[in-house]
C-alpha cells in the first residue's frame, strides 16, 4: 500500500474527503518525525511505539579492496509493534 492508497483508505474508513485524510497523515508523519527527531518515543497503544535509538561506532571492511574502516556512530529510527499487532499479524 502507498501513501494516496493509504490516505483513501483513511477517507473511506473516516467518512471524509481525501484531502482531508492526506492532510492528517501528513500532520501525524510531520510531528511524529519531530518527536523522534527530539529523542521522545511516540507510543500508540495496540499499534507500536517509535523510537530514537543509537548504533556505535564500529570497524568495517570494504567488500571490494577488502580494507578495513572506521564507521561511524549514527543515530536510529527504531519500531517496536506492539504485542496486539504482533499477535494479529501472527494468526
Amino acid at each position: 500500500m502507498n501513501k494516496q492508497e493509504l490516505v483513501d483508505a483513511i477517507a473511506l474508513a473516516v467518512g471524509t474527503t481525501k484531502s482531508a485524510a492526506g492532510e492528517t497523515l501528513d500532520a501525524f508523519v510531520a510531528v511524529v518525525t519531530q518527536a523522534v527527531a527530539e529523542g521522545d518515543s511516540v507510543q500508540l497503544v495496540g499499534f507500536g511505539t517509535f523510537s530514537a535509538g543509537h548504533r556505535a561506532a564500529r570497524t568495517g571492511r570494504n567488500p571490494r579492496t577488502g580494507e578495513s574502516l572506521q564507521i561511524a556512530a549514527a543515530k536510529t529510527v527504531k519500531f517496536t509493534a506492539s504485542k496486539a499487532f504482533k499477535d494479529l499479524v501472527n494468526s
